[in-house]
C-alpha cells in the first residue's frame, strides 16, 4: 500500500477511485470560539478567593411568640450565579454579553428555609453560607429583630 495516505490508521480514498477526495483532510478547520480568558480569571479568583469577603446581610422580624417557640422562616436571597446567557464567559462570540454586562455572573433569587431556634433574643445574629448548585458559596449574616 505504498503511496496511500493514512489518517489515524485508516487509509484515505485517492482521487478517482469513487470516494471522497483525500485532499479535504489536508485543510485546517478554524472555528472562532469566544475567548475564555475572562472565565479562567474568574475561576482562578473563585478558587483563590479571600475568605474575608463581605457577607450578604439581611434581617428578619419575629413576633415574641416565634422568638420564644422557634420558627422556620422562608427566606429569599440575591446570590451571584454563573450567567446563563454566556455560560460565565462574559461574551457571546465576539460581543459582550448583555445579560451580565460582561461580568460572567448575574444575581439570582435563591429560596431557602431557615430554622430559628427557640429562645432567640432581639439582635441575635446567625452566620451561614449558601451554595447554589454549581456556583460559588455566598456568606450570609442574618440578624433577628423581635417585636
Amino acid at each position: 500500500m505504498s503511496g496511500d495516505a493514512f489518517l489515524g490508521g485508516v487509509a484515505l480514498a485517492k482521487p478517482g477511485d469513487g470516494h471522497a477526495d483525500w485532499r479535504c483532510f489536508a485543510d485546517e478547520v478554524v472555528i472562532d470560539f469566544p475567548s475564555v480568558a475572562h472565565a479562567v480569571d474568574r475561576m482562578r479568583r473563585g478558587f483563590l478567593a479571600d475568605e474575608s469577603a463581605a457577607a450578604l446581610s439581611t434581617a428578619v422580624q419575629l413576633s415574641w411568640r416565634e422568638a420564644r417557640d422557634g420558627a422556620v422562616l422562608p427566606l429569599e436571597l440575591p446570590v451571584r450565579c454563573t450567567c446563563h446567557g454566556c455560560g460565565g464567559r462574559g461574551e457571546t462570540w465576539s460581543e459582550r454579553c448583555m445579560r451580565c454586562d460582561g461580568s460572567g455572573t448575574e444575581l439570582r433569587r435563591h429560596r431557602l428555609r431557615v430554622a430559628v431556634p427557640a429562645g432567640v433574643t432581639d439582635g441575635a445574629c446567625f452566620r451561614f453560607s449558601v451554595t447554589p448548585r454549581y456556583n460559588l458559596p455566598t456568606r450570609v449574616e442574618l440578624r433577628i429583630s423581635v417585636e
